[in-house]
């Protein structure tokens, strides 16, 4: 079976995978150039990093494979704790301590406790390594606090942390006025003082401008609590926040090829200026634009005043309209409403952008954009913003970057065929290279998974855990779908879930393609045994990304699977599908009552925004459709008809922006999210 294999290797064109108008063809081809260079082939000199960077009508353009990559930089403090308390044991260790400590536990933070140090005048190597191996110093100053000089000397030495790498600190102000403590007045004062007698001025020095330092920064007073437990529930949360935030930085560092990606962005973004700048990252669907753009917005987002990160817009306007006028208001209040976190936000003309942020220095990754009007809506001018903000747009056109006057492009590769092994190898063993044994198979796998990160990710998490028969059994039938790319790539792991996962699978993919765990579980309750294990099992095989947050997300690659899987469920007859997505299906559907649907539709989503004749929809649309749990319409739905829908199976029924006044007659009672007779509709 390997000699099979080798010899399909042998025989195999790259580029029979691909058809010749395909982007991704001109892409293989200029990999394949690539590669036989490297070989030797062609004798070219090598240029350096400003012959490989050049400019075209005032544009900027960097390849991902045109700069060599340098030194990896230091990688942060090998974290031992979650927080590091400093206080004082007389004043809050049998009362507030222990109470924070307790609430501390409950929440998962691991905290430094100092018992098994013997205390002495100054603080030795271990808690210094303890000081500097938590990620967050909180200081309890209280009113014996500094009756301490192995407190004080703990002080300067966060203090000093803080200063050297930025390490996080809190103060609370148990019983203190800070004021107290910044002028080193009051009892608080009168203590330092007695404690400051025979010491030497150096170190006075120190302590009191740790002290001071500390007074400044912004922290707890009990005074103003009416109830500690509350005080100390509000603590323990924001600190559980801060972790989540600086732990968050850690999520892509084993990504293959990530740190390359972002040292060639760097002289793209410029942070250093304070100029406003447009970043477009520009390449193929599935080669990892939208992965780099999340990572700058995790390392770079919290540096800014606001940030945003609006994932697949091309989702939410895929064609120009008659109405465009309407389309940009909701891509603006989509905007705005994420960008200041105010849900119910009203946008009522597009000067909103600049009227609000251009006084602001903001961080806003635009992903997925494919038309200019969607620019034109969100980011028109850069000075609709602030100072030093920066504005990056992911797309696959370079035509949309090239209209909006962005001179600033990186251009995303595909990998080089090493790296292309490790990405794959990463998701297979769980290590950048083979296990021994699959070396051999594992270049042919790559192989025929072509280069695109999507496709390696899909197939090296559908190999996982194989044995060395399995892989080599499973190779022929992967063969057999070369012609058709990618996509059939994707969909070989598709074809080994069992069938509750694959209806999992299509649900995400045609409604609930980025949600909260939870409130998937909620809805499809019902529908299957265990939710959140079928998600696990999907992630598990790099079919959807579950985040630190809570979160679940599918690439719009696997999305068009899905979508596409559910249509030839019945090519010809749209109402015989298990879900309607498309906006001419779901129009001919709900407006030809010889297209009606029937009891196999489930769910409904239908953006209004995509439709450019009046959606007229029949009483009757709806009347088959006894199996119908979710419906969705977004955008502008101005309609007077009364409408019979079947609401002893919906589970979710939401008309966004919409003008009903009446859905039906009578108490219907379905799902938990049914409307009610007199109600307004859902609007979310």
């Amino acid at each position: 079976m390997k000699d099979w294999c080798l010899k399909s290797i042998a025989m195999f064109d790259p580029l029979s995978i691909l058809p010749m108008d395909s982007p991704l063809f001109l892409w293989t081809c200029v990999a394949l150039v690539v590669f036989f260079t490297l070989l030797g082939i062609i004798s070219i000199k090598v240029y350096s990093y400003s012959k490989f960077r050049f400019r075209q009508n005032n544009r900027i353009l960097l390849h991902s494979s045109s700069i060599s990559p340098s030194p990896p930089s230091s990688l942060p403090p090998n974290w031992i704790h979650h927080v590091f308390p400093s206080f004082h044991g007389e004043d809050v260790r049998k009362t507030f301590l222990s109470h924070i400590l307790k609430e501390f536990r409950s929440k998962g933070i691991d905290p430094f406790i100092d018992n098994d140090i013997e205390r002495s005048k100054s603080i030795g190597p271990k808690l210094i390594e303890a000081i500097r191996g938590s990620r967050i110093g909180i200081v309890i100053l209280s009113k014996s606090y500094t009756s301490s000089t192995w407190c004080m000397n703990e002080l300067v030495e966060i203090m000093k942390f803080r200063e050297a790498v930025g390490q996080i600190v809190m103060t609370i102000f148990y019983e203190v006025d800070p004021t107290d403590v910044k002028k080193q007045t009051g009892y608080f004062g009168k203590v330092f003082k007695k404690t400051c007698k025979g010491q030497r001025k150096e170190d006075i020095k120190r302590w009191k401008q740790a002290l001071a330092g500390e007074a400044t920064i912004a922290g707890y007073h009990s005074s103003n609590w009416d109830y500690e437990a509350e005080m100390i529930e509000k603590i323990a949360m924001d600190i559980s926040n801060e972790l989540n935030k600086s732990m968050a930085s850690n999520d892509f560092e084993e990504l293959v090829g990530m740190r390359t990606h972002l040292e060639k962005m760097e002289p793209l973004l410029r942070l250093d200026l304070n100029e406003v700048r447009m970043i477009g990252i520009w390449g193929p669907p599935g080669i990892g634009k939208t992965t780099i753009a999340r990572v700058l917005f995790n390392q770079h987002s919290e540096s800014f005043q606001l940030s945003v990160f609006m994932n697949n817009i091309k989702a939410m306007y895929k064609r120009p309209c008659s109405d465009d006028y309407s389309v940009k208001l909701h891509l603006q209040q989509q905007f705005m409403s994420q960008i200041i976190k105010q849900k119910d936000i009203e946008v009522s003309h597009l000067r909103v952008v600049q009227e609000r942020l251009n006084d602001k220095k903001n961080f806003a990754v635009l992903d997925g954009v494919d038309l200019s009007v969607q620019l034109d809506a969100l980011a028109k001018e850069t000075r609709w913003f602030g100072s030093g903000s920066r504005i990056i747009i992911t797309t696959d056109d370079l035509r949309v970057l090239e209209a909006h006057g962005i001179n600033h492009i990186y251009k995303v590769d595909i990998p080089p065929s090493d790296e292309a092994l490790k990405i794959f190898c990463m998701y297979a063993f769980g290590q950048n290279s083979p296990k021994d044994g699959f070396a051999e198979l594992s270049w042919i796998v790559t192989r025929f998974s072509g280069a695109l990160p999507l496709g390696l990710k899909v197939m090296g998490s559908y190999f996982r855990g194989m044995s060395e028969n399995e892989w080599t059994n499973a190779l022929p039938r992967l063969g057999n779908n070369l012609n058709v790319g990618i996509q059939s790539i994707l969909k070989f792991s598709y074809e080994a879930l069992d069938d509750e996962d694959k209806d999992l699978f299509l649900y995400i993919a045609c409604l609930f393609t980025y949600e909260r765990v939870e409130k998937l579980e909620e809805y499809l309750a019902n529908n299957f045994l265990d939710v959140r294990q079928g998600l696990h099992v999907l992630a598990e095989k790099s079919l959807i990304t579950i985040t630190s947050q809570g979160m679940y997300m599918m690439h719009n690659m696997l999305v068009q699977l899905g979508r596409e899987i559910v249509r030839k469920q019945s090519i010809r007859e749209p109402g015989q599908r298990q879900f309607l997505v498309d906006p001419k299906d779901i129009f001919e559907v709900l407006t030809d009552d010889n297209k009606a649907g029937s009891r196999s539709v489930i769910g409904i989503d239908l953006n209004l925004y995509m439709i450019e004749e009046n959606l007229n929809i029949s009483e009757r649309a709806f009347e088959g459709m006894t199996n119908l749990q979710f419906l969705r319409f977004s955008g502008h739905f101005d309609y007077h008809k009364r409408l019979f829908l079947p609401g002893e199976f919906l589970m979710e029924l939401v008309m966004c922006e919409s003008k009903l006044e009446k859905l039906w007659e009578g108490i219907q009672r379905g799902g938990s999210n049914s409307q009610r007779e007199g109600q307004e509709p859902t609007g979310t």
